[in-house]
């Protein structure tokens, strides 16, 4: 299958330390290439990628310190790869819906004739600023989404989705387990908390859940230093709270590291406070055979299996009694949930299926507008072919 990616140009794939849409992309499009397929990625040029790359411009946005609200750069990348691939022969085009900018991909690719589907990986409203402001341009935007086919990346972020999007499917995201080596059988005393520093992440619940069970808690991830709100919120509620012995901050952490600082680690804590499309680092954390303690919201329970991978709670208190519990999972049964059900090689044979499906929908909708087509013309076009022998040569 000849299929065209359309990465959003803000993260590098795959992305340095963080950036869970640009992690999925990264093992989609290499699975994808594994099994055959010819993919082309349109993306800045420093992605790393198996697949053919074409970019527009030679940085991520965020690497060049493009501010999140300023989209010139964001639209320019969206119009010239579909501009390439109209003038080239796709079976499929497949965009990735991330941030406030990817929703120009609605009016871009409405009247796409080529077959297209969109992953929805982040949660509506998008029409909205890192300080809190919120708009209703998201509203506007429904004028095009109908006509765009949508992949959600979980059960609850479709459920959560009060827009007429047009829904053909869900594919959960996946990793690829190769990659994993199995942690020391030794574990560390530590557990866990990593992503990006914003209030709905958690890591301030994390960190009174680890003191209530006087456990030792490893803070890993990153500051959005184009985000005022995330630098606020570390600098407020959580480096306060680090004191180099029970609460340490280690900052950003590559995919190697990661995997080290998971391995170890007694489990994950993950105290959302938000209704979570997905969530990789807690696949992530099940692989290495690192157990889950994740807040009861938005896909958790997709992704965890409760008493067996982790546990799903309710509170804090459920959580630090959860802290106690932890030893009752079995680590590597926790890892091979995780190779069974979010592989890559599985996300990519799901999206294949899920191609499939709107290739099938692209023909029958042409076929359908060219019998209605046919349908207007005058009878006698159509039951003879025209005879111009009465028309004149001048």
């Amino acid at each position: 299958m000849k299929i065209a990616q359309i990465a959003p140009p803000w993260v590098p794939i795959p992305p340095p330390n963080y950036g869970g849409t640009e992690n999925v992309l990264f093992h989609l499009v290499e699975q994808q290439v594994a099994q055959g397929h010819d993919v082309t990625l349109f993306a800045p040029a420093d992605a790393r990628t198996s697949a053919r790359l074409v970019s527009f411009f030679p940085h991520s946005l965020l690497q060049e310190n493009v501010p999140w609200t300023m989209h010139l750069k964001a639209f320019y990348h969206l119009q010239k790869a579909l501009e390439q691939v109209e003038a080239q022969d796709f079976d499929i085009v497949h965009t990735h819906l991330s941030s406030s900018a990817d929703l120009y991909l609605f009016p871009l690719t409405a009247h796409l004739v080529m077959a297209h589907v969109t992953t929805l990986h982040s949660c509506f409203p998008f029409d909205h600023t890192p300080d809190g402001w919120c708009g209703d341009a998201d509203t506007y935007y429904m004028d095009w989404a109908p006509s765009v086919p949508v992949v959600a990346i979980s059960e609850s972020a479709r459920a959560q989705s009060h827009f007429p999007l047009n829904f053909v499917g869900v594919v959960h995201n996946g990793v690829e387990t190769r990659q994993i080596s199995l942690p020391p059988q030794k574990q560390g005393a530590y557990f866990v908390w990593l992503g990006r520093f914003v209030p709905e992440k958690g890591a301030h619940l994390a960190i009174e859940a680890a003191r209530r069970a006087d456990v030792s808690l490893i803070l890993a991830g990153t500051i959005d230093r184009h985000v005022p709100g995330s630098v606020c919120y570390f600098s407020e509620m959580i480096q306060p709270q680090i004191d180099g012995e029970k609460v340490i901050y280690i900052g950003p952490v590559d995919a190697q590291q990661k995997r080290l600082l998971l391995g170890s680690a007694r489990g994950l804590l993950n105290p959302i406070n938000w209704e979570e499309p997905f969530g990789m680092v807690t696949i992530e954390a099940m692989l290495s055979c690192c157990p889950v303690i994740s807040f009861d919201r938005g896909a958790a329970r997709e992704l965890i299996i409760h008493g067996k991978t982790g546990f799903l709670v309710h509170t804090l208190d459920e959580m630090v009694q959860s802290i106690a519990r932890i030893h009752e999972i079995d680590r590597e049964i926790t890892r091979l949930h995780v190779e069974s059900d979010f592989s890559a090689r599985r996300m990519a044979e799901r999206y294949t299926q899920i191609y499939q499906q709107v290739i099938a929908m692209n023909t029958n909708r042409a076929a359908e507008e060219r019998r209605k087509s046919t349908q207007r013309l005058p009878a006698a076009l159509i039951s003879s072919p025209l005879d111009t022998r009465n028309f004149s040569a001048n």
